[in-house]
């Protein structure tokens, strides 16, 4: 937090962000404004509430110092920067952002907000270093809208791989080193992120439909077409990282195919066989210069751990339990919970650096050191405390009963 606390003006919010922050590192069952506020001994919501809606602080700057923090302990000249979205299921139509949109997290179209995360990923560890919220055209063609919810009235629409361009640019420009980007079909198949990718130039396997064309001495061909090309000998069984219940092996190959006229470097076709059911995958690579298929299928493994990051930032920090529905309140509270779970990705890395667990144990984990953190630190209320809470919460969902039979007896003919 003394990272971040010249960002905050004046104390007050520099004291409630770092309640925030220690309420979602907490062991809460739910983290919202009113859980967090009760963990850290206040009273009413009100200024949780305040610290993200109307206090004067820049979550831009915060995140820029984020990114600095996870950099400075995870930094490594072939880190890969996994670009990635990820959905949160909301009701109602006032959320900026929702709409009704297809989401990973349901697997299917579902009232949802949508947001794209950039992940440092390196050999010691992995968090998101920026964000930005996906707003539908629904949205940027609605300016009254847009401006009920916040959002800047010079906002645009942009597309999911025009925001990961945008995140990608701002993470180079600001030194962050890294030597390659990976992403899922969303971003591979867009020929302007890779062009953008390759201008930098940075190196990217980004995965591709079998339907995706791509150029090869023979002609433009659909990427499923250029397997029945590939000999025997070239398929070799490498593993494209540690999983769950060990290796994840499969059967790799490349096939070298044309980049955009007149510029340098080496594009690849990489197709990936599942070696039990023969399953298929294909990405599209481009290095500045000549590497190894066993270097492609290290990065192409690596996306894998924005996943990972995904299901630690919900799980362990309340990335997706935020509760507000306006542009500025959801950058401030995605930007804190990153800085939470960066706390974790950075604590684990160092320890396992500094202190290497005996053969006996498995290395920490940022699921066991948020179990830690949260016994160290967390406050003991008095009953009185408890029970003020739990009246003022029976009160709030009284009005809000009432406010809905109300609104719903004046709907009715």
């Amino acid at each position: 937090m003394g990272r971040v606390a010249g960002r905050f003006a004046r104390v007050e919010p520099r004291r409630r962000a770092a309640a925030l922050v220690l309420g979602l590192l907490s062991d809460l069952p739910r983290k919202n404004c009113w859980t967090l506020a009760e963990h850290a001994g206040a009273v009413t919501p009100d200024g949780m509430q305040h610290l993200l809606h109307r206090a004067k602080w820049e979550a831009d700057a915060v995140r820029d110092d984020v990114r600095a923090y996870v950099v400075e302990h995870l930094a490594d000249d072939d880190a890969v920067l996994v670009v990635d979205e990820t959905g949160d299921l909301k009701k109602g139509t006032a959320t900026v952002g929702v709409q009704r949109q297809y989401t990973g997290t349901a697997g299917r179209i579902e009232n949802a907000q949508v947001a794209v995360y950039l992940v440092y990923s390196a050999a010691r560890g992995h968090a998101a270093i920026d964000r930005a919220l996906y707003v539908p055209r629904s949205w940027s063609d609605d300016p009254d809208r847009c401006r009920a919810a916040g959002i800047p009235d010079d906002l645009t629409f942009a597309t999911k791989p025009q925001l990961a361009a945008r995140m990608v640019a701002r993470a180079l420009d600001a030194g962050t080193p890294a030597r390659w980007v990976a992403g899922d079909e969303v971003y591979g198949n867009n020929p302007h992120l890779r062009a953008a990718l390759e201008a930098r130039p940075i190196g990217y396997v980004l995965a591709i439909s079998s339907t995706h064309q791509v150029l090869t001495r023979a002609g433009k061909l659909p990427a499923k077409a250029l397997v029945a090309r590939i000999p025997k000998r070239a398929w070799q069984r490498l593993s494209a990282g540690a999983g769950a219940k060990g290796e994840r092996h499969y059967d790799w190959a490349h096939v070298d195919i044309s980049g955009q006229a007149g510029r340098p470097g080496n594009w690849w076709l990489l197709v990936r066989r599942n070696r039990r059911t023969g399953e298929l995958a294909f990405y599209r690579c481009f290095s500045p210069r000549p590497v190894s298929l066993s270097v492609l299928v290290r990065v192409a493994g690596q996306r894998w751990t924005v996943e990972e990051t995904f299901q630690a930032g919900k799980g362990l920090a309340g990335l997706d339990e935020h509760q507000v529905r306006r542009w500025t309140s959801w950058h401030r509270w995605v930007t804190l919970a990153m800085l939470a779970h960066a706390f974790l990705a950075v604590t684990a890395a160092i320890e396992r650096r500094d202190r290497p667990a005996p053969a006996t144990l498995i290395p920490l984990t940022g699921n066991e050191i948020q179990h830690l953190f949260s016994a160290l630190v967390s406050p003991v209320h008095s009953l009185a405390h408890r029970l003020h809470w739990s009246q003022w919460r029976r009160q709030h969902q009284a009005r809000a009963r009432t406010s809905h039979y109300r609104r719903q007896a004046a709907a009715q003919p």
